[in-house]
């Protein structure tokens, strides 16, 4: 099975292409510098180069994990966010349907409610990806933590890295809570999914338990020696909750809190196998 992972150069795709090349024929693309000479550039807001790379590498699945998930720089440029998260999406089913690919794509919880400029991308992103002919997978990942081959963009995961290795304050928010999810989840449940050719579903992917960027960050870091202090900014961020029943029900694999951090410490312990 070839496999084709649109955005391998971000922090959830260099994860997503360690973990899947281990299994599968894989390329990934990039839409700037990138972190292997392997990858191939693609910039999804063309059209026309997105059905170049998808004709030239003949996927069998594609995995679009391709936007831009920073929500204030979506509300600063929501012409460009829509660009990216929106248009770069419809470029890619469409190719999709042109050259008899699936999709999987790696959505939100901030489509489920959305409240701003980056949850309304994801939404009508998902409404695309329902219509693609040959079959798609919709991924619904929350607060995304865990190491990646990419550890210079700036994602939460990342922050607590920079906290650990160059000592800088760890002090984090105590008002808004959430499910986190843990990334290599994601590559787990993509994988299952394949193997048991699953499809036409949208999937939450997070623990059950509901939790703070305080908790996380403390009980990363605590191990390692650093201490967090809290701090409460009244983050207004709507709550979502869900029960992860379509995993369950799916028979795919699932993770508690508990045993989240401890595959994330694992993980930073052993951060050197993590090379692309």
């Amino acid at each position: 099975m070839k496999v084709l992972i649109i955005g391998a150069n971000s922090y959830v795709g260099a994860r997503l292409y360690f973990d899947i090349k281990k299994l599968y024929d894989v390329t990934g693309t990039y839409a700037h510098t990138p972190l292997s000479k392997q990858f191939v550039s693609l910039d999804i807001t063309d059209s026309e180069a997105v059905h170049t790379v998808i004709h030239d590498t003949r996927p069998n699945v594609i995995v679009h994990v391709a936007s831009n998930a920073n929500a204030r720089w979506c509300e600063a440029h929501p012409t460009e966010a829509k660009a990216i998260n929106e248009h770069g999406t419809r470029y890619i089913a469409q190719a999709a349907d042109a050259h008899n690919a699936s999709v999987i794509y790696i959505s939100s919880f901030a489509a489920i409610k959305p409240t701003n400029v980056y949850g309304f991308t994801k939404y009508e992103s998902e409404k695309i990806v329902k219509k693609v002919q040959n079959r798609y997978l919709i991924l619904r990942p929350s607060f995304i933590l865990g190491f990646s081959p990419n550890t210079t963009n700036d994602r939460p995961f990342n922050r607590l890295l920079k906290n650990l290795d160059e000592g800088t304050p760890a002090i984090y928010d105590t008002s808004w809570k959430f499910h986190p999810t843990y990334v290599g989840h994601i590559s787990e449940v993509i994988i299952a999914c394949l193997e048991k050719n699953i499809r036409n579903q949208v999937i939450p992917i997070a623990v059950p338990e509901m939790k703070t960027r305080f908790d996380v960050a403390s009980d990363i870091l605590s191990p390692f020696g650093i201490t967090v202090s809290p701090v409460d900014k009244k983050d207004a961020t709507v709550v979502i909750t869900q029960t992860f029943s379509e995993l369950t029900a799916l028979g795919l694999p699932t993770y508690t809190y508990t045993n989240m951090i401890r595959r994330i410490i694992d993980e930073i312990r052993n951060r050197k196998q993590f090379v692309l």
